[in-house]
């Protein structure tokens, strides 16, 4: 997927100035796995970022991969999600938004909806802390799978 040059100048930036504020070295393999996620709209797991670089940095470890991702995390340049004791899915859009995700093949998709943006939490969860986002996940089964499912009973 071809991505904005633009975007990606702007957040390599401020993934450069996290690291220099944090006193964390900036490296060419933090870049392109952060660059990878970017390039990526399907939500992403360690092991597609890692066969992705693959072909840019043949000498990438999945480790440093895995510690990149979490880095990145960590300082807030992406946002992971997924199912308990799945794989963990990272994604570089930052914006609020919300996740379908097809149990069945592992489609995982943003779509927007104001009224789930604005959704009031019940004060049971404000006061466990500082809420710092909401995101809905949406599960099913996506569009192909059910033809798939349905063809199959034919």
């Amino acid at each position: 997927m071809k991505i904005d040059a633009r975007l990606v100048e702007k957040r390599i930036k401020e993934f450069t100035d996290l690291c220099q504020q944090n006193r964390i070295k900036v490296t060419k393999q933090r870049i392109e796995v952060l660059i990878e996620v970017l390039r990526c709209n399907d939500h992403p797991d360690a092991e597609k970022v890692f066969t992705g670089l693959r072909k840019k940095m043949p000498k990438i470890s999945l480790d440093t991969v895995y510690r990149t991702l979490r880095l990145l995390n960590d300082l807030g340049v992406i946002t992971t999600f997924g199912f308990f004791r799945e794989k963990t899915r990272f994604e570089a859009n930052l914006k609020p938004h919300h996740h379908f995700i097809c149990r069945q093949c592992g489609l995982a998709v943003d779509f927007f909806c104001d009224e789930m943006s604005r959704l009031e939490l019940p004060q049971q969860v404000r006061s466990l802390g500082k809420i710092d986002r909401t995101q809905v996940e949406v599960t099913g089964i996506c569009n192909n799978c059910a033809k798939s499912v349905k063809n199959k009973t034919k």
